[in-house]
């Protein structure tokens, strides 16, 4: 199938796009904004969604076109893995990284450390009459599958260890703050948000306990792609250009007044700019922020099978997906429709 030299034109229907307000929506907020989606002849419609699991319903019932999205819900839904199953593909990767974990105030860093500390202050000093519990965005979220990792690292393999729940990214700070959760993992910028407020630590980033891994992805529709094949492609080129835009160092004090609007994040630009500036406090030191979001390059938004490996070998460590997958990966992350929208950057 040859999907390059496409006439760049709108079918006069508008594009529905979903993203969830937080940092790694930045492509998309950045399209907008700048101009991106008009100058490739699109006309989209942003659709500012609570969570994931709005997400995948809006995917499935053909209420978003496309969306930002986890990796996990794209093998949920393309693989039959959860109660829903359609045709969708991941023709980008959004970002890699992005992520932290975040403990309670309450857990002192001089005791947690990196985590090393945890599990002796759990058997001798845990005083609640509940759980040890940390929140995850979703089950099927890279979050999740880097709790269990931090968790197992740390000699706590046992449920009982910890219980860890879901929640909406925007309400984790609050649930943190009245003492409903000790922790939590998630994009930003709700750690920096709690790390800021002094309700919360960050005790590792994602980039430190996976270096490479994959975070948010573009999740497209099967039936917009068949029935708009030109605009679905066009709409990963304009993606593609905007991550670029926000790779750019020069660009992020523009990137932070774009993400600080109420439609995106609406999060204090003195909270982005601790996620996305020059260094990342975590509540206990100042690491280098230089690796904690990467949006551009052909090896971070390719949506190549090794990225698809890693988001499937994650879920089957957890219990999440059984360890035999039926089908094929490259039916869902779709290198071919990446290229594509790559040549049509290239012939601009």
């Amino acid at each position: 199938m040859d999907d390059t030299s496409l006439p760049r034109q709108s079918q006069g229907i508008p594009i529905k796009l979903g993203f969830v307000p937080q940092c790694d929506c930045a492509p998309i907020a950045v399209a907008s904004e700048l101009g991106i989606f008009r100058k490739f002849g699109l006309d989209v419609s942003l659709s500012r969604e609570l969570g994931w699991a709005s997400v995948r319903n809006k995917i499935y019932h053909g209420d978003l076109d496309a969306t930002q999205s986890i990796a996990g819900i794209a093998f949920a839904l393309g693989l039959g893995f959860g109660d829903l199953r359609c045709e969708v593909s991941v023709p980008l990767i959004l970002n890699l990284h992005g992520s932290a974990i975040t403990l309670s105030s309450e857990l002192s860093p001089a005791e947690i450390g990196r985590g090393e500390g945890l599990k002796d202050y759990l058997k001798h000093s845990w005083k609640k009459d509940r759980p040890f519990t940390l929140a995850a965005a979703h089950r099927f979220s890279s979050h999740h599958i880097l709790l269990h990792d931090w968790l197992r690292k740390h000699h706590l393999d046992s449920p009982d260890d910890a219980n860890i729940i879901f929640l909406p990214p925007p309400l984790m700070p609050k649930h943190l703050e009245s003492g409903q959760i000790d922790g939590y993992c998630v994009g930003e910028p709700w750690n920096s948000q709690s790390i800021l407020a002094g309700t919360g630590w960050s005790t590792a980033t994602s980039s430190e306990l996976s270096h490479g891994h994959p975070e948010k992805v573009l999740l497209m529709s099967g039936r917009f792609h068949r029935e708009r094949r030109e605009e679905s492609i066009l709409l990963v080129a304009s993606l593609l250009e905007a991550c670029r835009v926000c790779q750019d160092p020069d660009f992020r004090s523009d990137l932070i007044s774009i993400l600080a609007m109420e439609k995106f994040t609406g999060a204090d630009p003195e909270v982005l700019e601790n996620s996305l500036g020059a260094a990342f406090q975590t509540g206990s030191s100042s690491i280098n922020g230089s690796s904690f979001h990467i949006f551009h390059g052909d090896r971070v938004n390719r949506p190549s099978i090794d990225k698809a490996s890693w988001v499937l070998a994650g879920l089957r460590d957890i219990g999440i997906i059984p360890e035999a997958t039926c089908g094929s990966l490259s039916r869902i992350y779709r290198e071919d429709i990446y290229r594509a929208a790559a040549q049509q950057l290239v012939v601009a």
